[in-house]
């Protein structure tokens, strides 16, 4: 008779429990969000006292150097990925267009999917693993190494010196990378429609100019800058949040590429549901 006047108290207390982890994890996600957002506040601030007063220079060779190490590195990977995806987008469109006689038409398919969707997402993801993980190891690094307490000691930003060349960096690669994504997979579905398919090389040219329009490419620039802004203040955030030594460097990548992610898939819906209400779609 205990034992099953017990059992309710164990149910609601396990009920609980799980009612209260659901909320730990609402009140991070919350913090977490908060924490990236005043970063980005403190990022801006600093890059508009650069372009407003002649004594702030956030530093062109930092710049360059982070965007050739984080960046210029991705291009083969990305290169590599893209040239796939058109071939795979090619070679799974041609049986259902040819039922209807439209094999032509895998042109304007690969067209306007690479350069709306696949060519920033692609890339983001690339980037997350090239430059998140990468970012978020070297700054929780210096956290461990109390190198972000020196640059106080000695009165130099840490946002400003460490974080913001780091966010320019990923935004201005992941720009660049998309370009580079959307030429290789439309040409990989070009080279797999022409010599697979056998449609003429002029037709798919043609067939892809006509249904692409600059506010498709531009629309992809747009999604590739914030992707790659929010991989930069991600993995710098994260970064700077490290405790723990070595275990919480570790910790910080794990969630910086995750983070990163799914940051960028909710961002790509958001912009694609904008821009399907707008009617730029």
């Amino acid at each position: 008779m205990s034992e099953i006047e017990t059992q309710p108290e164990s149910t609601t207390s396990r009920a609980l429990q799980g009612v209260g982890f659901v909320g730990e994890r609402w009140l991070d996600f919350q913090y977490n969000v908060g924490g990236v957002w005043f970063l980005f506040v403190d990022v801006m601030r600093w890059i508009t006292k650069a372009m407003t007063s002649r004594r702030i220079r956030l530093g062109r060779v930092a710049i360059i150097s982070q965007i050739v190490r984080l960046g210029a590195r991705a291009i083969g990977i990305v290169m590599l990925l893209s040239m796939a995806i058109g071939a795979i987008l090619a070679l799974q469109m041609e049986p259902p267009l040819r039922d209807f006689g439209q094999t032509d038409k895998i042109a304007n398919i690969i067209g306007v999917a690479v350069l709306r969707e696949l060519g920033p997402l692609i890339s983001a993801v690339i980037l997350t693993g090239f430059a998140g993980a990468a970012v978020a190891a070297e700054v929780g690094t210096m956290v461990v190494g109390e190198e972000i307490e020196a640059l106080e000691a000695h009165a130099l930003n840490p946002v400003r010196f460490l974080v913001v060349p780091r966010v320019i960096a990923t935004t201005f690669s992941l720009v660049c990378l998309t370009v580079i994504a959307n030429i290789v997979a439309i040409a990989a579905g070009m080279f797999i429609s022409v010599y697979v398919h056998g449609v003429p090389a002029v037709q798919y040219w043609d067939n892809t100019l006509s249904q692409c329009e600059p506010s498709d490419l531009l629309t992809g620039l747009v999604k590739a800058s914030v992707f790659g802004a929010l991989i930069g203040l991600i993995s710098c955030y994260n970064g700077l949040r490290v405790t723990g030594g070595a275990a919480g460097v570790g910790r910080a990548t794990t969630a910086t590429v995750v983070a990163s992610v799914v940051s960028v898939i909710f961002a790509d819906l958001i912009f694609t549901t904008i821009f399907f209400t707008l009617d730029w779609t």
